[in-house]
C-alpha cells in the first residue's frame, strides 16, 4: 500500500501522533523510491529535527543530498517564522513612507508572538519548497509535525487566501479614499500620508502585486493538496489507545479540509509468538485496532513489526522498507 501510493503520486504527506515513527516511515519510503530511480525530496516540518538524527548528519533549510537521488530538507518553524518576519519587514520598509518605519518595527515586534504566525510562515515556506521541487524532483515526501499542528497547517491555505483577499479589499478601499482626497484638492494631505504622486501609485501597485502573489501561492498549494491523483496523506500510528483515537480525529479533520487519506501504517506491532508478555501485549493492541477498524473500515492498513534495533542510517531504512512489501 505505502510503496504503491508513493509510486503513483508526486506528493506524499506522512502524519500522525508524535513518537509513532512518522519520520522513520517517511525516510524509508523516500529512500525506497530513490533506489527505484526516482528523484525524491524528503521534507520535514517536525520541530523535533529527527531527520538529521536519522541520517547522522546536519540537515537544514537547504536541500542536502543524503543518498543518490534523495535530497533532504528540515524546516525549523521558529527559523522559518523569523526569516518570514525579516522578509516582511524589509518589504514593508521598502513600500511604506520613511516616517512610518517606527510603526513597521512595532507591528513586527507584536507579530512575533501572534497566534498562528509559525504555522502561516511554515505553510508559505512549505508551499515554496513544493513548488520549487516540481521540475527537479519526481516525488516530494513530507514528514509532518504531530497531528494537531498538521491539521491546523493543512487547513490554513483556505484561511490565508481569505485573509489575503481581505487585505486586497482594504487596499482597494484605501485607494478609493486617496482618489477622493485628490478630487477634493487635498493633494498635500495625500502626499504626506501616502507619498507623493506617482510614488503612491507605484507603491500601491507593488503592495497589490505582493498580496496577489501570496494568494496565488496558497491557492496552488490548496489545489495540490486536494488533488487525489497526485497527492496522498498517510497516517502513521501505533496500536495503542491514544494514537488510535488521535488517528480517528485526524482523519475527520483532514476529511473536513478536503484531503484524502490514502491509508494507515500501524507501526511497531508487537509479536504474538515471542513470549507471554509480548503475546498479551499483542492481544491488547488487537483490541485497539478493532476500534480503528470499526471507525475507519474503508482505509487500507499496513502493519509493521516492532524492530529489534534502532533505525539509523540508510541500510536500516532499506531493511524497514522491505517490510512495506512483505507486511
Amino acid at each position: 500500500m505505502l510503496l504503491t501510493l508513493a509510486r503513483e503520486r508526486r506528493l506524499l504527506l506522512v502524519g500522525g501522533k508524535g513518537g509513532v515513527g512518522k519520520t522513520t516511515i517517511a525516510a524509508a519510503t523516500a529512500l525506497a523510491m530513490a533506489r527505484e530511480g526516482r528523484r525524491v525530496l524528503l521534507v520535514s516540518t517536525d520541530p523535533a529535527h529527527n531527520l538529521g538524527h536519522l541520517w547522522g548528519r546536519s540537515i537544514g533549510p537547504d536541500p542536502v543530498r543524503v543518498e543518490a537521488g534523495l535530497d533532504a530538507v528540515e524546516l525549523d518553524p521558529q527559523a522559518v517564522a523569523d526569516a518570514h518576519l525579516d522578509s516582511v519587514g524589509r518589504e514593508l520598509r521598502r513600500l511604506m513612507p520613511p516616517h512610518l518605519a517606527g510603526e513597521v518595527d512595532k507591528h513586527l515586534a507584536l507579530s512575533r508572538e501572534a497566534p498562528g504566525l509559525h504555522e502561516a510562515a511554515l505553510l508559505e515556506k512549505l508551499a515554496q519548497t513544493i513548488e520549487g521541487a516540481q521540475d527537479s524532483h519526481d516525488l516530494v515526501v513530507v514528514d509532518t509535525a504531530p497531528s494537531g499542528h498538521t491539521a491546523r497547517l493543512l487547513a490554513l491555505p483556505e484561511m490565508m487566501a481569505a485573509w489575503t483577499d481581505g487585505l486586497l479589499l482594504r487596499r482597494k478601499r484605501a485607494e478609493r479614499f486617496t482618489t477622493a482626497l485628490s478630487n477634493l484638492g487635498a493633494r498635500d494631505v495625500e502626499d504626506r500620508v501616502f507619498g507623493a504622486g506617482g510614488e503612491s501609485q507605484s507603491r500601491d501597485q507593488r503592495i497589490r502585486q505582493v498580496l496577489l502573489q501570496r494568494r496565488q501561492r496558497f491557492e496552488r498549494l490548496r489545489e495540490r493538496l486536494a488533488d487525489m491523483e497526485s497527492t496522498a496523506f498517510v497516517i502513521v500510528l501505533t496500536a495503542e489507545r491514544l494514537p488510535v483515537l488521535e488517528t480517528i480525529e485526524l482523519h475527520a479533520q483532514l476529511h473536513k479540509a478536503g484531503l484524502a487519506v490514502g491509508g494507515l501504517v500501524i507501526n511497531k506491532r508487537s509479536p504474538r509468538d515471542a513470549g507471554g508478555f509480548l503475546a498479551e501485549r499483542w492481544r491488547q493492541e488487537s483490541l485497539h485496532l478493532d476500534t480503528l477498524q470499526q471507525q475507519l473500515p474503508d482505509l487500507e492498513r499496513l502493519e509493521l513489526p516492532l524492530m529489534p534495533n534502532d533505525l539509523v542510517g540508510a541500510e536500516a531504512l532499506v531493511a524497514l522498507s522491505v517490510q512495506f512489501a512483505d507486511a
